[in-house]
C-alpha cells in the first residue's frame, strides 16, 4: 500500500494513507522521506481498539496476533474503524475522489458509497490467482471432493490442477469453518468493486490478465511490481518494518557478510512474515540448508513455539556448525536489499505474492515451499507457467492454528535436492536465463511508457470519471 501510494503521489496526486498507530510506526520513516522529496503524501491514523476486543495493547496487525483464537476479535475490531473513516472522508480537504482498499476491509465500500466516490480494491495477489478463484466460484468444480482429490480448474489458458487440500481456505477451510462465512462475505463484497488494482505486470501473466479483464469489463489495472519503486538502499532496508535501518549494526554485519560471498552463490531463505511453521518442520529446513553445502541467509520468524526451536538450535549446535557459511536473521529482514545483492543467486520462498514478485523482479530462480492462502496458486505460476523454480514437494495447506496437525511433510533431503537444482549453475542455466529476462521485463514495465506505468495512467484517468457500475 505504501509503494502504491508513493507511485500515485509521484504522478501529482494528493494521497492519504490511512492506518493505525502501530502500523504507522512501521512505515513512518518511509512516508517522511516521500514527503521530504516533495510528494503530496499524508498519513492519517485511526485508533485501533485492541483492548476493547481482548487483544494485547498495540496488536494491530495479523502478524502480531498471539494465537489463532484472537483472529475473530481482530476482524471485529477492524470493523469499528468504519465510523472514524467516514468522519475523515466527510471533513478531508481536498475532498477524496476515490477510496483504494484492501479486500479484507469490505466495510470501506459503505464509506465510498455514502460519499458517492469509486471503491477500488487493491489486490496483493496475482491475476492468475484471481482468475482461478473466479472460475472455481462459478464452476463449483471443487465441491463434493475429498482432500486428496484432484481439481482441474476450468476455463484457463493452461491445464492447471491442484489437490483440494492445496486450495485456499475459501475452497478448503480445514477445521476453520468459523471463518468460512467471513471468507464468503468478503468474496461476494469484492464482486461489487468498481475496479481492481493488481500488483503484477501484464507481460508476466498476459493471458490471465486478459481473462480477468473479461470478468471485470476492463476495470483491471496492473501496476507492479510495486516493490521496484524502492530504488535506493535506505528505502529497501526500511521497507515494511523497522527491523533494519540505515547505519544499523545488524544491517552492516549482513551487508558485509554478503559482500564477502561469491557472486550468485548465496541462497536466501524466508517463509514470510506470517510464518507459523512448527519447530519440527523448521528443523528439517535448517538441516536441509546445512546439507546443501551452499552459503545461505535464513530468516527465521519463530512465531510458532519459537522458544522451543531456539532451544533446539542451542542444544544441536547448529549455528556453530554453519558459522561463516550461514547467516541467520531473527524477525524482520530487508528482503529487497538482500535479493538485489550480487552474491544472492536463489530464493527459497513460501510463494506469498509479494515475495514471488520480488524474486521475479530481481531475476532470481526460486525454491518453492507454499504454506497457505494463495501460495499454492503462486507456486503454480513459478513452476508451471514461468518455469523459474523447483518445488520442495509441499502437499497441503497449513491452516492457521492447525500447523501441528499437518506435522512434518517436507524432509531435509527434498529441500537439499531442490536447492541443488536451483543453485547448480550448469543444471539451472535455462531457468536462470528465464528468470533474468523476467527481471528485465519487470523493470521495463515500471518505466515511463511501460505497461504498468501506462496502466497507472489509465487508472488515474478513469478515477476522474464515473467508475461506479450503473
Amino acid at each position: 500500500m505504501v509503494d502504491l501510494a508513493r507511485l500515485l503521489a509521484a504522478r501529482g496526486v494528493s494521497v492519504t494513507l490511512i492506518t493505525t498507530p502501530a502500523n504507522a510506526d512501521r512505515i513512518r520513516s518511509t512516508v517522511l522521506r516521500a514527503v521530504n522529496s516533495g510528494l503530496d503524501f499524508r498519513l492519517h491514523e485511526i485508533v485501533f481498539p485492541s483492548s476493547d476486543f481482548g487483544l494485547p495493547e498495540g496488536c494491530e496487525n495479523v502478524d502480531a496476533l498471539p494465537t489463532r483464537d484472537h483472529l475473530m476479535s481482530f476482524l471485529l475490531a477492524a470493523r469499528t474503524m468504519q465510523g472514524p473513516l467516514e468522519g475523515f472522508v466527510e471533513e478531508a480537504k481536498p475532498r477524496p475522489t476515490c477510496i483504494v482498499s484492501d479486500k479484507g476491509f469490505s466495510w470501506t465500500e459503505d464509506v465510498a458509497r455514502k460519499s458517492g466516490i469509486p471503491w477500488i480494491l487493491f489486490h496483493g495477489t496475482s491475476c492468475f490467482t484471481l482468475f482461478c478463484t473466479n472460475n472455481l466460484v462459478v464452476s463449483k468444480a471443487h465441491e463434493n471432493l475429498l482432500e486428496s482429490d484432484v481439481v482441474v480448474i476450468p476455463g484457463l489458458p493452461d491445464e492447471v490442477e491442484f489437490r483440494l487440500c492445496q486450495l485456499p481456505g475459501l475452497f478448503n477451510p480445514g477445521k476453520g469453518l468459523t471463518f468460512q462465512k467471513i471468507r464468503k462475505e468478503l468474496n461476494v463484497s469484492a464482486e461489487s468493486a468498481d475496479g481492481l488494482i493488481v500488483n503484477t505486470f501484464e507481460e508476466l501473466e498476459r493471458e490471465y490478465v486478459k481473462g480477468l479483464k473479461k470478468v471485470w469489463g476492463d476495470k483491471v489495472w496492473c501496476v507492479g511490481p510495486l516493490s521496484l519503486c524502492n530504488n535506493d538502499a535506505v528505502d529497501m532496508a526500511g521497507r515494511g518494518n523497522n527491523g533494519f535501518t540505515a547505519g544499523n549494526e545488524h544491517l552492516r554485519s549482513l551487508m558485509s557478510w554478503l559482500d564477502s560471498q561469491v557472486e550468485n552463490s548465496v541462497l536466501y531463505a524466508c517463509l514470510g512474515s506470517l510464518d507459523r511453521v512448527p519447530p519440527e518442520q523448521l528443523k528439517e529446513l535448517g538441516l536441509g540448508l546445512e546439507a546443501s553445502g551452499r552459503p545461505f541467509v535464513w530468516v527465521k520468524r519463530g512465531a510458532n513455539k519459537g522458544e522451543e526451536f531456539e532451544e533446539w538450535l542451542r542444544e544441536d549446535g547448529y549455528e556453530e556448525r554453519v558459522r561463516g557459511r550461514g547467516f541467520l536473521i531473527r524477525g524482520w529482514a530487508p528482503q529487497m536489499l538482500i535479493l538485489s545483492h550480487a552474491s544472492v543467486g536463489g530464493f527459497l520462498t513460501h510463494c506469498g505474492w509479494n515475495s514471488s514478485l520480488e524474486g521475479i523482479s530481481t531475476g532470481l530462480p526460486m525454491v518453492t515451499w507454499p504454506l497457505f492462502a494463495d501460495q499454492f496458486f503462486n507456486e503454480k505460476v513459478i513452476l508451471q507457467i514461468l518455469r523459474v523454480g523447483v518445488g520442495v514437494g509441499a502437499t497441503s495447506t497449513m491452516h492457521l492454528g492447525e500447523e501441528e496437525d499437518l506435522g512434518v511433510t517436507v524432509m531435509r533431503e527434498s529441500i537439499k535436492v531442490a536447492i541443488e537444482k536451483v543453485m547448480n549453475k550448469e543444471e539451472s542455466v535455462g531457468m536462470r536465463d528465464r528468470a533474468k529476462k523476467l527481471g528485465e521485463m519487470a523493470r521495463l514495465a515500471m518505466e515511463e511508457c511501460g505497461s504498468s506505468y501506462n496502466d497507472l495512467t489509465a487508472f488515474l484517468e478513469d478515477s476522474g470519471k464515473d467508475l461506479i457500475h450503473q
